[in-house]
C-alpha cells in the first residue's frame, strides 16, 4: 500500500477511535456519578428505526455494552461505532454481529396495525418498552438500571427499577444508543428486504419502506399492502405531503418526513 494511502487509513482509524472514546466517555459519566469510583447503575441504551416509513413495523433495540477498555481488542473492533445513519450497510452488518456477540441485547417492534391505531410516536415508544422488557431478564437486580433514550420523550410504563434519561441526538453521543441504533437498523433492513420478495413493485429492498419516488409511484399505481401505514399513505394520496420529494435515499427520506412524524 502506498505510504499516503496507508497514512490516510491510519488517520481515519485514529479519528474513529477518538469518536468511540468520546461515546464511551459519555456513557461512563452516566454510570459513575460525581467522584464515585464504582458504578452507580447498569446502563442501557435504546433507540428505534423506521419512524418515517410508509411501510413496515417500527423496530427498537436495547443494548447494555460490556466494559470496553481503551486500546483493547474489543475497542478496535468497535472503532467504527456511530449513529447508524452515518455508516454504510457493510459497516452496520459487521458492527451488528460484534454487538450481538459481546453485549446484552434485545430487539422488539410495534406492528403496522399498532402504528395506525396509536400513532407512530407512541408506537415507537411502545417498541422501545418491549425491547427493555425483553432485556430485563438478562440484567441482574443488584443495581438500578439507567436507560438512555434517544430523543426527547421518556418511555411510559417501564419497570420501576428503570431510571430514564432522554438524550437528543443520542445515537451520535452515546455508545450504548449508537449500538442500539445499529442492531435495530440491521434487523429492520433485513426484514424489509425479505418482505420485498413478496411485494417487489415497491422496491423495499432499496428504500426499506421509506418514501422514495419509486415507492410513491408504486403506491399510486398498485395501492397499499397490509404492510403499509394507512395515515402516511393517506397523506400521499391526498396530496398533502411528500409530493415534492425527489428520488432520495433511505436516510434523506426519513429526514424529509421528520417534521410530520414528530407532530403525531
Amino acid at each position: 500500500m502506498p505510504k499516503a494511502a496507508s497514512r490516510a487509513k491510519t488517520d481515519a482509524t485514529a479519528a474513529q477511535m477518538d469518536n468511540l472514546l468520546q461515546l464511551l466517555a459519555f456513557d461512563r459519566r452516566q454510570r459513575f456519578k460525581g467522584r464515585s469510583r464504582t458504578p452507580q447503575c447498569f446502563l442501557v441504551g435504546t433507540d428505534e428505526v423506521g419512524r418515517g416509513c410508509f411501510a413496515g413495523p417500527v423496530v427498537a433495540a436495547a443494548v447494555m455494552l460490556p466494559e470496553i477498555e481503551e486500546q483493547s481488542e474489543l475497542a478496535h473492533s468497535l472503532c467504527q461505532l456511530n449513529d447508524s445513519k452515518k455508516l454504510t450497510p457493510t459497516q452496520r452488518e459487521k458492527l451488528s454481529d460484534i454487538i450481538h456477540r459481546t453485549a446484552v441485547c434485545a430487539i422488539a417492534h410495534a406492528t403496522v396495525e399498532e402504528i395506525n391505531e396509536i400513532n407512530i410516536l407512541h408506537a415507537s415508544l411502545m417498541a422501545m418498552n418491549r425491547a427493555l422488557a425483553k432485556l430485563s431478564a438478562q440484567i441482574p437486580d443488584t443495581m438500578p438500571v439507567l436507560v438512555l433514550v434517544d430523543g426527547n420523550k421518556a418511555i411510559a410504563g417501564v419497570e420501576c427499577r428503570y431510571l430514564q434519561t432522554t438524550v437528543i441526538g443520542g445515537d451520535s453521543a452515546s455508545a450504548s444508543i449508537a449500538a442500539a441504533s445499529i442492531i435495530a437498523k440491521v434487523f429492520r433492513d433485513r426484514l424489509m428486504i425479505d418482505l420485498a420478495t413478496q411485494h417487489p413493485v415497491y422496491a423495499w429492498e432499496k428504500n426499506k419502506g421509506y418514501g422514495s419516488r419509486t415507492h410513491r409511484e408504486a403506491l399510486k399505481e398498485h395501492g397499499m399492502t397490509p404492510w403499509h401505514r394507512r395515515v402516511f399513505c393517506d397523506n400521499l394520496f391526498n396530496g398533502t405531503s411528500y409530493t415534492d420529494m425527489k428520488e432520495l435515499n433511505d436516510d434523506e427520506c426519513e429526514e424529509s418526513v421528520n417534521e410530520l412524524v414528530l407532530s403525531r
